[in-house]
C-alpha cells in the first residue's frame, strides 16, 4: 500500500542535502503528480542559462519522490537511469517541474518529468526509472 504523501520523510530538506542547496521547493505531492520549482538564480551555468544539470536534479528530485510515495515503506527507491532532453534555456525567476508516473511496479517504477519556465514553456522533458529495492543504502 503507498505511504501518504504527509508520511515522507523529511530527509530532503535537511541543509546538508542537494535539495536544500540549490533552493528547491516541493509544491504538490499526490500519488499522481509531484510538483516542485527550482529558482534559475543560483543554478546557472558560466554563460548566464540554467545548467541542465539542475533541470536533471529537479527531474530526479520530482520522480524519485514520487516512486517513494508508491514504493515506501516496504520498499526504497534508488535512481537505475535518468535521461533528459533540454529543449531550450531559462536565465531568470524559477522553472518548475512536474513529474509524473509512466509505470509504478513492485521493483520498479518510471516517471516523466517536464520541466517549465515562468511563461509555462518547456524547458526539459526527462524520463526517470528507479529501482525499488528491499532495503535502505547504507549511509555514512
Amino acid at each position: 500500500m503507498p505511504i501518504d504523501p504527509a508520511q515522507l520523510p523529511e530527509l530532503q530538506t535537511a541543509p546538508e542535502q542537494l535539495v536544500a542547496r540549490m533552493g528547491i521547493e516541493l509544491i504538490t505531492l499526490t500519488h499522481d503528480e509531484v510538483v516542485g520549482r527550482l529558482p534559475v538564480e543560483g543554478n546557472r551555468q558560466p554563460y548566464g542559462l540554467l545548467h541542465g544539470g539542475a533541470s536533471a536534479v529537479l527531474a530526479e528530485t520530482l520522480g524519485s519522490t514520487l516512486s517513494a510515495l508508491h514504493a515506501l515503506p516496504d520498499r526504497f527507491p534508488v535512481g537505475l537511469e535518468l535521461a533528459c532532453t533540454h529543449h531550450r534555456s531559462a536565465t531568470t525567476g524559477h522553472v518548475t517541474g512536474t513529474a509524473r508516473p509512466i509505470h509504478i511496479g513492485r521493483s520498479t517504477s518510471t516517471t516523466e518529468i517536464v520541466v517549465r519556465d515562468d511563461e509555462n514553456r518547456r524547458v526539459c522533458t526527462a524520463k526517470l526509472t528507479c529501482l525499488h529495492r528491499d532495503t535502505r543504502p547504507l549511509v555514512p
